[in-house]
């Protein structure tokens, strides 16, 4: 059960993007989008945690560190990702975004937080070569500059966002972190859409369809589904299994909206997986626990 959990624990990331394409298809918001997506999910996820006994006990310190990385890192990772997305493509979006387990690793070399080897070198390598052919794929013709731009920001964001969380979240349960996390999130939105005069709701039921949909499936079963396949699996074969999220998107997009990537890209996409699976393959204990501190923190409140 634990890899079944982990994989639908990413089907269910996956069809993020393409559910966020219909929403903007149904004349939802972005910020509108993000607002409800999150206010949704943070009060089921703070019903779970507060029914499982996850938020008992937690420092006041703690709690106010996970808001604010909700608020800030989570918060600007999302806009900056469903920005993008109203830029461009979901499946060129998800191959773009999923650069950041190289980054988190760089990140974590640079603070001395692990340490550089040839496996780690090399899975960086491919991670570079491959995004160099999924840009290099599109730049014939569709690729947005502005939605390039705000997808690596993203991933920066993200990046940053898992960096920080690897060290605030250390001692606070999982499910606690994420319901805080999700929690800051709909203050940041609650307060932009406050300054643009209010949310517009007047959007059909299509939309609402479609942002339920974000809530529930590709926010909170996500969630779940994964910390319920971690707990069996443990954080090296979760990672691993979470790489079927992009194969999700681009799969899904083809199908819903006939989207496509050449050859080129294609091969740069499966580069940059294959270097995921390099970076987060299990190796000597000692390494693997060190190294999935941050991979599993990536995963907590996933993608966008």
């Amino acid at each position: 059960m634990g890899p079944l959990l982990c994989l639908l624990s990413a089907v269910c990331f996956g069809a993020m993007a393409i559910f966020g394409k219909l929403a903007y298809n149904a004349q939802v918001d972005v910020g509108d989008l993000l607002l409800i997506r999150f206010a949704i999910a943070a009060a089921l996820l703070l019903v779970v945690a507060g029914a499982t006994g996850a938020l008992r006990g937690l420092p006041r310190r703690s709690v106010a560190a996970g808001l604010a990385m909700g608020g800030i890192g989570y918060a600007t990772q999302s806009g900056l990702f469903f920005g993008a997305l109203e830029r461009m493509d979901a499946s060129l979006l998800a191959l773009i975004l999923y650069v950041y387990p190289a980054l988190v690793m760089v990140g974590a070399i640079a603070l001395g937080r692990e340490r550089a080897s040839t496996r780690r070198i090399a899975a960086l390598l491919i991670a570079s070569v491959g995004t160099a052919l999924v840009l290099g794929g599109a730049a014939s013709g569709s690729l947005n500059a502005v939605g390039t731009a705000m997808g690596f920001g993203a991933a920066l964001a993200y990046t940053l966002y898992i960096l920080a969380g690897d060290r605030v979240g250390q001692g606070m349960p999982p499910l606690a972190l994420t319901a805080l996390v999700c929690t800051g999130a709909t203050c940041t939105f609650a307060l932009a859409s406050a300054v643009r005069g209010g949310p517009n709701l007047t959007f059909g039921a299509a939309g609402w369809t479609w942002l339920i949909a974000i809530a529930l499936i590709s926010t909170v079963a996500a969630i779940l589904l994964f910390f319920a396949g971690l707990n069996r699996v443990g954080p090296s074969t979760a990672s691993i299994l979470s790489t079927l999220e992009p194969v999700v998107t681009v799969t899904l997009a083809a199908t819903a909206f006939n989207e496509s990537l050449g050859t080129v890209q294609l091969f740069g996409g499966a580069l940059v997986l294959s270097a995921v699976a390099v970076i987060q393959w299990p190796g000597r204990r000692r390494q693997a626990s060190t190294l999935n501190g941050s991979c599993s923190a990536s995963n907590l409140s996933s993608l966008a």
